[in-house]
């Protein structure tokens, strides 16, 4: 039986995750990376160290649009089967107490490091620095043409070219126009986790004070769910694990649906109701503490400019509420050059929920980030990629 020949276009954790299971399924796969080397946005993941998975990976951490397949996708490489994936490679990891999965050597590079080696394993043909111009049905196959003047054949392709997030690291979203080229329809790609620009009396007096806090998106009246972790203010707005976490629906809002009514709600007492914290500044009242003695203990110091009328005896209520409900008005997002990933791609209606396969085109096929499905940070972006390449990667080769 003569094996099926498999272009993937695109060498990050997707495309080679669909090269590694086209090949052990029985295909032969030609990996195809525009630049240097593989993995760049790999090696950058969870500041270098690589959160490959979540110990709680599970649809509900993406966008609402992409759960159904998820859950698809994940019942069949989920959690444990990406954990025992590595761990054959030779992997070692653990779980942070956020759930994050790293390697045990905290380093990027022991990912990278398994994977090729898995990669010359299998003698998995891998060329670096190929730019795709276009790519044809032609007969029963493709047609791939490369910017310098190649022509390629194969049996099936995978679209594995990402998102438009870390334009430096090559991302330019070239493969939304390769899929459109086929009658896909793209979803207006935006920065996804993102830091947010925001015009705001406390923003330069505050600039680099990072506090623990809690942040909600809201979009006109709608208000999001409430996400703890850190809050930086900065010069020109919000940033911090908080924040990033609560900006994809902010910035869908804004970049994509033009609508200017959207703010971030900050609760910057997480750890106290109003009603503890009213009872607190009642206590330092009745101690005779007034002005910056208000906030010691509560806040840093900093904070005691922005809130200077407030701070006395007759306004702590005021006070009380504004501290765990402030809205700051977000003007816009910060661009492809700051945000982790992506939001929007190819319409997840146009691709088979089973083996990603496009509706549009028999035989092409598209995994990853190019694909409208995103998450929070935590390592869900990663896992993804993981399990969409791995199911491309086998129904390439056996369909």
């Amino acid at each position: 039986m003569v094996k099926k020949s498999v272009l993937i276009v695109g060498g990050g954790g997707a495309g080679i995750m669909a090269a590694i299971s086209a090949s052990k399924s029985g295909a032969c796969p030609i990996l195809l990376e525009k630049n240097p080397k593989l993995g760049r946005k790999v090696l950058i993941a969870g500041a270098g160290r690589c959160n490959i998975s979540n110990d709680e990976l599970n649809p509900s951490f993406y966008n609402p649009d992409g759960r159904d397949l998820l859950t698809g996708v994940l019942k069949r490489f989920g959690k444990k089967e990406i954990l025992d994936f590595f761990q054959e490679l030779g992997l070692w990891t653990y779980v942070a107490p956020d759930g994050r999965v790293f390697p045990l050597t905290n380093q990027a590079t022991s990912v990278m490091d398994v994977l090729k080696n898995e990669l010359a394993r299998l003698k998995v043909s891998v060329e670096l620095e190929v730019e795709i111009k276009s790519i044809h049905a032609k007969g029963n196959g493709f047609e791939l043409k490369t910017k310098s003047g190649e022509t390629k054949f194969g049996d099936r392709v995978i679209l594995c070219s990402g998102g438009k997030s870390f334009p430096a690291l090559g991302a330019d979203g070239s493969g939304y126009q390769i899929a459109a080229s086929f009658g896909h329809t793209i979803i207006h790609p935006v920065p996804a986790t993102v830091a947010l620009v925001i015009e705001d009396s406390w923003c330069h007096p505050l600039q680099g004070q990072k506090i623990k806090a809690r942040a909600a998106a809201r979009v006109g009246s709608k208000m999001g769910e409430w996400i703890e972790g850190d809050v930086l203010f900065t010069k020109y707005g919000l940033s911090g694990t908080a924040i990033l976490d609560v900006s994809d629906g902010l910035s869908i809002a804004s970049n994509r649906n033009q609508n200017s009514d959207i703010s971030v709600v900050v609760d910057l007492v997480p750890f106290m109701t109003e009603e503890e914290l009213l009872e607190e500044l009642k206590r330092k009242v009745g101690k005779g503490l007034t002005g910056e003695a208000l906030l010691a203990g509560i806040l840093p110091p900093k904070f005691a400019g922005p809130l200077k009328e407030y701070l006395n005896p007759k306004k702590i209520e005021q006070l009380a509420t504004l501290l765990k409900m402030r809205i700051f008005s977000v003007e816009s997002t910060r661009g492809w050059n700051e945000a982790e990933f992506t939001s929007g791609g190819v319409d997840l209606r146009e691709v088979d929920s089973q083996t990603l396969e496009s509706k549009r085109q028999k035989g092409l096929y598209l995994a990853g980030e190019i694909l409208d499905v995103q998450a929070r940070r935590g390592g869900y972006n990663l896992a993804w990629a993981w399990a969409s390449g791995y199911i491309t990667g086998i129904a390439s080769a056996t369909d």
